[in-house]
């Protein structure tokens, strides 16, 4: 039996992040966003209390793409969605399973968000963002890391928000866990990120000896394949074996325009680079436009979704409709990313081929990096997108001594060169031994006393107004 808690307080901090160089993705350009840090204090039956933390970027213009939104407003959206969960959770009375809590929340803060002109993605961050701190308390508790505590189930997963698996389903892929000892970075070049000579893609200063690359793409096939050429170029003058993935977030406005870059990769001997490296197409175009188009022959390139996968049917659904994979990111839901890497596995069995993948909004050296990190070693993510430590310095703003309590704790993940704490890549991967104290990957906590209470959120329509 998973054991059982009661929550007795969730508070929500932030901190400001400077970008070291310009991030830009999709339609937007980030220079800088706050990252929040949430604290819960839990009591956990027969084991006293627990304080419990975990920390993600409150990242404009992707939960929520909307035009008529400014990138404050699409972040002042997210800050709505962690107070409507904060709300749905200390709600709930009497002592639960940390999944109970979950399960008991997520459909009522769905539709609470909807009311508030919310979408489904933005509304899966606040309880995302708390199941997480939840979590760290929990283990705290029952002193376990969170690899042992999730492969007997410390949270007490089951199958019902996923009624095509079976409670056994879940529980025999979490026993079979063997987390991975070290995770490949996948060095992402932005598309505004330098291609050619210093600062660009054969740099090794700048790729930290990365053997993954995840390429932005525009949305506009002549632009990507000119781009992609080049960076083809510089993917072969590197000296050793790479592979890439694509990512157009949602920038693809039909399939004709991603038919005629696929037609191109097949064909134009000057994306022969980039096709021979290719691993797969995460999310060419809108979510909505997504779930009304079956990529039909285009299937065999190997397609994931990242944004269209807002609810616990989303993975079911693209499967249908030629998908064959899933990204797992903390900042949406470990849970989700749990059920459907037991979907990824179960769907396999047959032979045919179904994965999840790691993709990164970000996180930030700390304990963002440590838990995001920790999931994808535990569901086996050979490879994960890293952006934290290449647009932004090290652990930015954060205060030396929090820094160095984390390096100090984490010797294998951070190191200080001289030019201050910073994340510590060993041959293109990161290490996961330290990953294994009690909690969810951490064995430190920010300085809460460094931090600034979470900004009020106000009303969409007083801004838009």
């Amino acid at each position: 039996m998973a054991p059982r808690l009661k929550l007795r307080d969730i508070a929500f901090f932030e901190r400001p992040v400077h970008f070291a160089r310009p991030f830009r993705f999709g339609a937007v350009t980030i220079n800088a966003t706050p990252q929040l840090f949430v604290r819960v204090e839990i009591e956990v039956e027969g084991r006293g209390t627990a304080v419990g933390a975990s920390a993600e970027l409150l990242v404009p213009k992707w939960f929520d793409k909307r035009p008529e939104l400014s990138p404050a407003q699409t972040v002042d959206g997210l800050r709505r969605s962690l107070a409507i969960a904060r709300g749905l959770y200390l709600a709930r009375n009497g002592f639960l399973t940390a999944f109970d809590l979950h399960a008991s929340c997520i459909g009522a803060q769905v539709a609470t968000c909807a009311k508030k002109n919310i979408p489904s993605l933005a509304a899966a961050y606040g309880p995302a963002e708390i199941d997480k701190a939840i979590l760290d308390a929990l283990l705290r508790a029952v002193e376990t890391n969170f690899f042992d505590g999730m492969a007997g189930n410390v949270a007490g997963i089951d199958a019902r928000l996923s009624p095509d698996l079976m409670d056994a389903d879940i529980a025999q892929f979490l026993s079979g866990r063997k987390p991975l000892p070290r995770v490949a970075i996948r060095h992402t070049v932005g598309l505004d990120d330098t291609v050619e000579g210093e600062g660009g893609v054969a740099d090794a200063h700048e790729n930290a000896g990365a053997k993954y690359f995840k390429l932005k793409l525009a949305g506009d096939p002549a632009h990507d394949a000119a781009r992609l050429a080049r960076i083809g170029r510089e993917l072969d003058a590197i000296g050793r074996a790479t592979k890439v993935t694509l990512d157009a977030n949602e920038q693809y406005a039909d399939l004709a325009g991603l038919h005629a870059l696929m037609d191109r990769l097949d064909h134009d001997t000057a994306l022969r680079p980039i096709a021979s490296r290719l691993l797969y197409v995460e999310q060419p175009m809108p979510r909505d436009i997504t779930r009304q188009s079956p990529l039909g022959s285009l299937a065999a390139r190997g397609f994931i979704i990242d944004e269209a996968d807002d609810s616990y049917d989303a993975f079911p659904s693209a499967r249908a409709l030629g998908y064959s994979g899933i990204s797992s990111k903390s900042c949406k839901g470990l849970y989700k990313s749990i059920v459907n890497a037991t979907r990824a596995a179960k769907w396999s069995a047959g032979g045919a081929r179904f994965f999840v993948t790691g993709e990164d909004l970000t996180c930030q050296a700390g304990l963002a990096v440590q838990q995001d990190l920790a999931l994808g070693a535990f569901l086996g993510i050979t490879h994960a997108e890293r952006n934290g430590h290449h647009y932004v310095d090290g652990f930015g703003e954060t205060p030396a001594a929090e820094a160095q309590g984390f390096a100090a704790a984490h010797p294998d993940l951070y190191a200080d060169a001289g030019q201050g704490v910073r994340l510590n890549i060993h041959d293109g991967d990161l290490l996961t031994g330290s990953l294994h104290a009690a909690g969810f990957a951490t064995s430190v906590h920010p300085d809460w006393s460094a931090l600034r209470p979470l900004e009020q959120p106000g009303s969409l329509q007083e801004q838009l107004a």
